[in-house]
């Protein structure tokens, strides 16, 4: 069921048997897996997460490579509510473990100053990660090229920057090392610092001497026509020739509203078991916010393990459904001849 501020109110007696947060690749599978198992769930989305920005999708099975990722988003929602899921357009607030329920409050637009509490026994965390851009005055012009020629993952779109003339747009010292890397596909590398931090000497000779030059001036403007990237302009006037570029500026991580439960982590990253159930055994964590690579095939697994798990301890808690028919046969007593 589709739920929105007019209609939401009938949900709030539920007690689901999971919410899942995120309405993304790896929110999806769950819901989907979830709701085919006849648990009742509900999916939170916030909208415009990471996988809604994917402008192709090259490297995922059976999917045409040019299938914006939006696309299979809203497939993924249809066929989750076709299946018996809920789905809420709002942003989580905040999780609180009641003991044998959580208690999630979920704000719905702009004008919910107060939230909605919904009662369910598990949590499944999906909420993503969104990339860091390089800021400009002027963001629309990032946004021309980003998802496009300006990737932000290397392992999804290395093959596409293949002997290409590349940026890399570090957002910290430590970020530069991703050109080490980058030049398996490309050895092609300018390094743009966006004017954010000194480099150090070190590093400098490092890219010295692999060729790779340096550029220190904040990023004034990129260029290029129909979302193709021809090159980057900085602030002292100078333009570096590229037609691709890769973004290694960090992520922002859509997990406060897990900040009163505790559970162990590995610097932002959520720790799970190979069923992506965290330290806490009724909260699960899927695809980026999990360790592990950050790839849409790996969101869908999780999504189907964390489901599976889900549906494993539900069922073996309940009682079995019995033919009762047959039992009030095969229990009669016998007709006396």
């Amino acid at each position: 069921m589709k739920l929105s501020s007019k209609n939401l109110e009938t949900r709030l007696d539920t007690v689901y048997d999971a919410i899942v947060v995120g309405g993304g690749m790896g929110g999806l599978s769950a819901a989907i897996y979830l709701a085919r198992y006849g648990l009742n769930c509900l999916i939170v989305e916030k909208g415009r997460g990471r996988s809604f920005w994917m402008q192709d999708t090259r490297n995922f099975l059976g999917i045409d490579p040019t299938t914006p990722g939006r696309n299979i988003i809203d497939h993924g929602t249809k066929q989750a509510i076709d299946w018996g899921a809920d789905h809420l357009r709002g942003f989580v607030e905040s999780v609180t473990d009641e003991g044998g329920t959580f208690a999630v409050r979920v704000k719905v637009g702009k004008k919910d100053e107060t939230g909605s509490v919904f009662r369910t026994k598990y949590v499944v965390a999906a909420s993503g990660i969104i990339d860091v851009l390089p800021q400009l005055e002027n963001m629309q012009n990032v946004f021309d090229y980003a998802g496009y020629t300006l990737h932000v993952c290397m392992i999804c779109d290395g093959f596409d920057m293949w002997d290409q003339k590349a940026v890399l747009i570090a957002g910290s010292e430590g970020q530069i090392n991703a050109a080490f890397v980058l030049n398996w596909f490309t050895p092609y590398i300018s390094v743009l610092t966006h004017g954010l931090y000194p480099v150090s000497g070190e590093m400098k000779q490092k890219l010295a001497e692999h060729g790779y030059p340096l550029y220190e001036q904040p990023i004034a403007k990129f260029h290029g026509e129909n979302h193709q990237l021809s090159g980057v302009e900085l602030a002292d006037g100078t333009r570096v020739e590229a037609t691709t570029g890769l973004v290694g500026m960090g992520s922002i991580y859509h997990n406060d509203y897990l900040k009163d439960i505790e559970l162990e982590y590995d610097g932002q990253n959520l720790v799970t078991n190979e069923m992506c159930q965290t330290s806490h055994e009724r909260i699960f964590a899927l695809g980026d916010l999990k360790l592990g690579l950050n790839q849409v095939s790996i969101a869908v697994a999780d999504g189907t393990l964390a489901a599976t798990q889900i549906w494993r301890m539900i069922r073996r808690a309940a009682a079995p459904r019995k033919w009762e028919e047959n039992l009030l046969v095969n229990t009669a007593e016998p007709e006396v001849v």
